[in-house]
């Protein structure tokens, strides 16, 4: 299994836009095969970062779906979506192998 971490730079007085790009992305990375384990707002401290974090059961998994989400009507509309609103400034995508008992 490999999970990707995703930590945004995002625009604070875009909070909203952010959260219905979140939104529409949890089903899409389970319409792919993967489990979404949400996104994370900010809250207290930072109020310009986010992260988000899914799971696939292979790297290879996950790179089918990446694949695939560029030539998906729903995907495309999503990325889209953070384009027109400019709700993130930035991101980067790490890979984790998690352990569980």
């Amino acid at each position: 299994m490999i999970t990707c971490h995703l930590r945004y730079i995002i625009d604070p007085y875009k909070l909203a836009e952010f959260e219905v790009y979140g939104r529409l992305w949890i089903p899409l990375v389970e319409k792919f095969g993967g489990q979404h384990h949400g996104y994370f707002l900010p809250s207290e401290g930072a109020n310009n970062i986010a992260l988000a974090m899914f799971s696939f059961p292979s790297l290879a998994t996950y790179e089918h779906y990446r694949e695939q989400s560029r030539a998906d009507a729903e995907c495309v509309a999503a990325f889209q979506y953070a384009v027109d609103t400019r709700c993130i400034l930035s991101y980067e995508r790490t890979f984790f192998r998690p352990v569980f008992e």
